[in-house]
């Protein structure tokens, strides 16, 4: 038996790793190489901001169009994250072949921000797969949504129980080289402040010449040993920053946007916090600072008055709400 599967991002074939163990179904699609044999290369697929992904856009439809010819030979359909793209495949194999069984794991945080998705995946999506356990809330009662438990409670090797008093602070300035670009100058000016050790946190694909002068940093390709080892964190707005609440690590989120792209989620998201361990508990885990509050003073005052064992509270808190990893549930769901 076939499965389709849409993973573009990084993130969601780190989820889909954990997951095909579990699947009685062969994959073909859009994937890690690493996972079987993709139909296209994830380098090729990758996007920074608005203006790149228009630049993209005809790749794009060429390969929706691949996508749902090969659905034609695929028994169930998963969609893992980037609704941009997957919405709208999600859409073209419904109308192609109705009786189709489209799945989707990760759901667009259409509850943030565009929440018409949320029509578009009750219509077009078979089975939606929670990894946030308030989501259903937003969806239409009686919709095939459910909470599967969250991917990081799988991935992350070990929490924290008591707090750490080290000599490491970590520095995770983001994946894209928008992001790194953005907040290097501003890391090497605090970690000159600080008389630690600095782990600078490098994804595996990226390039060390991206990062500029790294002459104060130790670096490392490990970011759950990075977090579970230092005092401290300074992260780059996303997955890691629940990555590290999640650990115990008191952090302070950055983020330094194009001033087109964030006028744009201004204008557009309604949210009050911006980290995900803030948003499931309502705020108070860590501090956050975007744009032109993203400065040496204010990140220095903050790993100054950082609570390790109040942090480690509101990190158990955190893991209690989530409450368990999602990648077997997930696999039920899908075979069943």
């Amino acid at each position: 038996m076939k499965i389709l599967v849409s993973a573009l991002e990084r993130s969601a074939n780190l989820h889909l790793s954990y997951l095909l163990p579990h699947l009685e179904y062969e994959p073909i699609g859009i994937f890690d190489k690493a996972l079987g044999n993709p139909i296209a290369d994830l380098q090729s697929l990758a996007v920074m901001g608005f203006s790149d992904a228009l630049k993209k856009l005809p790749y794009f439809l060429r390969l929706k169009n691949e996508m749902v010819a090969l659905a034609g030979e695929a028994d169930k359909v998963l969609l893992i994250d980037a609704s941009g793209f997957n919405l709208p495949l999600a859409k073209a194999i419904k109308e192609r072949y109705p009786d189709k069984e489209i799945i989707y794991y990760i759901l667009p945080q259409a509850w943030a921000w565009r929440r018409g998705r949320i029509k578009k995946i009750e219509r077009y999506v078979n089975k939606a797969l929670s990894i946030l356990p308030f989501e259903k809330e937003y969806y239409t009662p009686g919709y095939n949504i459910k909470y599967v438990g969250h991917p990081l409670l799988d991935e992350i090797p070990r929490f924290k129980e008591s707090p750490v008093s080290s000599d490491i602070v970590a520095f995770m300035p983001g994946s894209r080289r928008s992001e790194i670009a953005a907040l290097m100058p501003i890391f090497r000016q605090v970690r000159k402040q600080i008389d630690k050790e600095a782990l600078l946190v490098v994804p595996q694909h990226m390039e060390l010449s991206v990062y500029g002068d790294i002459s104060g940093f130790s670096v490392t390709h490990d970011a759950y040993d990075a977090l579970l080892r230092s005092e401290f964190a300074f992260i780059c707005s996303g997955t890691a920053t629940l990555e590290a609440s999640l650990i115990g690590t008191p952090l302070a989120l950055c983020y330094i946007a194009k001033p087109l792209d964030y006028f744009i989620a201004k204008r557009f998201v309604k949210l009050t916090h911006v980290g995900l361990a803030n948003i499931l508990l309502g705020g108070g885990v860590h501090p956050e600072f975007l744009q032109e509050s993203v400065t040496p003073q204010n990140l220095l005052q903050a790993y100054s008055d950082a609570d390790p064992v109040q942090f480690l509270e509101k990190s158990k808190q955190l893991r209690s709400y989530l409450g368990f990893g999602s990648a077997q549930n997930a696999a039920r769901e899908i075979n069943g």
